[in-house]
């Protein structure tokens, strides 16, 4: 049988500044009717670039496609002209993209974005293509889809603007879907819930689909077949079960042992407490007049000096708000937040500003929190500058030491965000985070979008800080065994409460309410957690 999709040779170089870059060297790959290839490696490997330039989306100067060719519906995709390519992309190809907040219009309505494609190759009425893109908004589980086609893509959560990036891909219909990180910011359940919906497309429509991902466990899941890439070539290539059983190359295991599996062993706890939060309440006013969203509703907890507090819940729970009502960059309707004995509700000015350096936070979207006009040199140079931690004498000292710490290479100190692939600007937004040496940290997703060694790293990291440097931390995350390995308690979030928490061990194995019950059972990769045990 016929692929839908025969790449062959293919070689895609970047002629930069630094020299010549070998992003793509000499790879070749299928895709077939029904069924899931999944490329993994490690970020910057080439897997994006490699799917990208299938399209044409990549920049050309500094990039150029050097030799290859990519068969898709008896034409040569690489050969196609700009306006051939328009026509395969949403109809034939679509895309499903890692940065769903980048790839959305902020200027347009999440329903006027839906229809476009409808409208372009379809030719729809507006009303026809309103209907259809409300009921694939409802597919991909966004809840009140008729509303909230009128929002703005800021309105939503990072988890619903995935959501929303995945409906634009599955409106056309496609043969072929490139899905670039496209859960990576999704909660457990509706991962889940995209997943299927994913398979259920390739059995009805015979769709395939090609995967690129960091998260191991999910491949583990969906995969048919699996390329592991590293340094721009393929250095393992086959089944799902030889890949994650039967590993042959040296990195395929180095990935696969980075797969966290342990769980943390329990911190000391202190007389008093660092952080109370009593009664908090967060609402904001909603498009509908009259309306009002409860964000958060009335939570209360503590947390003890080194202490590490994982926080989950689904995507739009209201994590992120109380994460940052607590850090104050959302002001609470009521409630009270005692961070070390001081109520942060009522400080203000000067004493504020003293009162965030002992305070940080790791933002789920690096690219939306790291300013495109700074280099990774002035990103890292102003909060050490502001707070006065060093002088100019000992700054570079100083950036050094955090690019080493997040693991960049310190030549890369004078470039650019758009320079760096998604999982390198985390770690840029991480090295932000610690540089003015906090005593708590609100780390929100801080890595979800890290490839699975650097991701271990990052853990790593954060675990030697809490203990070297008695740091305390709220943790908020979608990604479960993240939590365990990383935190001593764990608190469950839904509908803007908290309705189970527990220590680690006690929530994850023994859960006392059906949602968070739900949560774990819809973890993806079981069998991978297993299979890296016995690896490691």
């Amino acid at each position: 049988m016929k692929s839908l999709l025969e790449v062959d040779n293919l070689a895609v170089h970047f002629h930069t500044r630094n020299g010549l870059v070998k992003a793509v060297d000499g790879i070749s790959f299928k895709v077939e009717a029904g069924e899931t290839t999944a490329i993994i490696g490690e970020s910057g490997s080439g897997k994006s670039v490699a799917c990208y330039s299938l399209l044409g989306l990549i920049p050309k100067p500094p990039g150029k496609i050097e030799s290859g060719s990519a068969l898709f519906d008896g034409k040569d995709l690489l050969k196609l002209s700009e306006r051939e390519l328009r026509k395969v992309r949403g109809k034939g190809i679509s895309i499903i993209f890692q940065d769903p907040m980048t790839s959305l219009n902020p200027f347009l309505k999440v329903g006027t974005q839906l229809i476009e494609p409808l409208q372009l190759h379809f030719g729809m009425g507006k009303k026809e293509a309103w209907a259809k893109a409300t009921s694939v908004l409802e597919e991909v589980g966004i809840k009140n889809a008729d509303k909230r086609m009128d929002s703005w893509p800021f309105e939503f959560s990072g988890g619903m603007r995935q959501r929303v990036v995945i409906a634009m891909a599955l409106i056309t219909e496609p043969k072929i879907i490139i899905a670039d990180e496209p859960t990576t910011a999704l909660d457990v359940t509706v991962q889940a819930q995209i997943l299927k919906l994913l398979k259920d497309l390739q059995e009805k429509r015979q769709i395939g689909v090609l995967f690129i991902s960091h998260d191991l466990s999910v491949v583990a899941d969906i995969a048919d077949d699996i390329v592991v890439m590293k340094d721009g070539k393929f250095v393992e290539q086959g089944s799902r079960d030889d890949i994650f059983e039967r590993p042959q190359h040296d990195y395929t295991k180095k990935l696969l042992n980075a797969v966290p599996t342990a769980q943390k062993p329990p911190s000391e706890s202190s007389a008093k407490p660092l952080l109370v939060v009593n009664h908090l309440c967060t609402q904001f006013s909603s498009n509908t007049p009259g309306e009002i969203i409860k964000a958060v509703q009335d939570v209360s907890f503590t947390i003890e000096r080194n202490e590490v507090v994982g926080l989950v819940g689904e995507s739009g729970s209201g994590k992120s708000t109380l994460g940052r009502s607590i850090m104050r960059l959302v002001r609470p309707h009521s409630g009270s937040v005692l961070f070390d004995g001081r109520e942060m509700t009522e400080i203000e000015g000067k004493n504020l500003k003293d009162m965030r350096r002992r305070m940080q936070m790791i933002f789920q979207d690096p690219y939306a929190s790291l300013n495109p006009r700074m280099s990774v040199y002035d990103t890292l140079a102003e909060p050490i500058l502001l707070h006065k931690i060093a002088n100019k004498k000992g700054l570079d000292k100083e950036v050094f030491r955090l690019m080493d710490s997040v693991g960049l290479a310190r030549e890369s100190v004078l470039r650019y965000p758009h320079e760096f692939s998604g999982g390198q600007r985390q770690r840029i937004a991480i090295g932000r985070a610690i540089s003015t040496k906090p005593e708590f940290i609100v780390a929100d997703e801080p890595v979800s979008a890290l490839d699975v060694t650097i991701q271990a790293q990052i853990l790593d990291l954060l675990l030697d800080l809490v203990s070297e440097f008695d740091l305390t931390m709220l943790f908020i995350s979608h990604d479960l065994g993240v939590v365990r390995y990383l935190a001593d308690r764990i608190l469950v979030m839904n509908e803007g409460q908290l309705v189970e928490s527990g220590t680690t061990d006690a929530v994850l194995n023994n859960p006392q309410q059906l949602y968070t019950q739900t949560l774990l059972q819809a973890i993806p990769g079981k069998s991978l957690v297993q299979n890296s045990q016995e690896l490691s």
